[in-house]
């Protein structure tokens, strides 16, 4: 099953502040997230203490948080160094 995809504007804003490199690493796992979000390179995982709130690896150091929303739409809520899980 492929997934929708939507981006918040809170992604898109730190989106822009990683390197071009990076974004394009983005773009490339977003699009593995979107066909399967259990891919192995993805690591993803459930974060603890929040209800529904998952993150996946880009690289060593960068992570996407994001959610399901129904059964076929995923919303990604942040992007960035590994600490961001840190300032939820």
């Amino acid at each position: 099953m492929k997934y929708k995809i939507i981006v918040t504007r809170k992604f898109e804003k730190d989106l822009k502040k990683l390197t071009y490199a990076e974004q394009r690493q983005v773009a490339s796992k977003l699009k593995i997230l979107q066909n399967n979000p259990l891919y192995p390179s993805l690591r993803t995982k459930r974060i603890k203490g929040f209800d529904g709130l998952f993150e996946c690896s880009i690289n060593m150091d960068i992570r996407i948080l994001w959610q399901y929303k129904g059964e076929d739409i995923i919303i990604t809520i942040d992007v960035g160094h590994h600490s961001l899980v840190d300032r939820l």
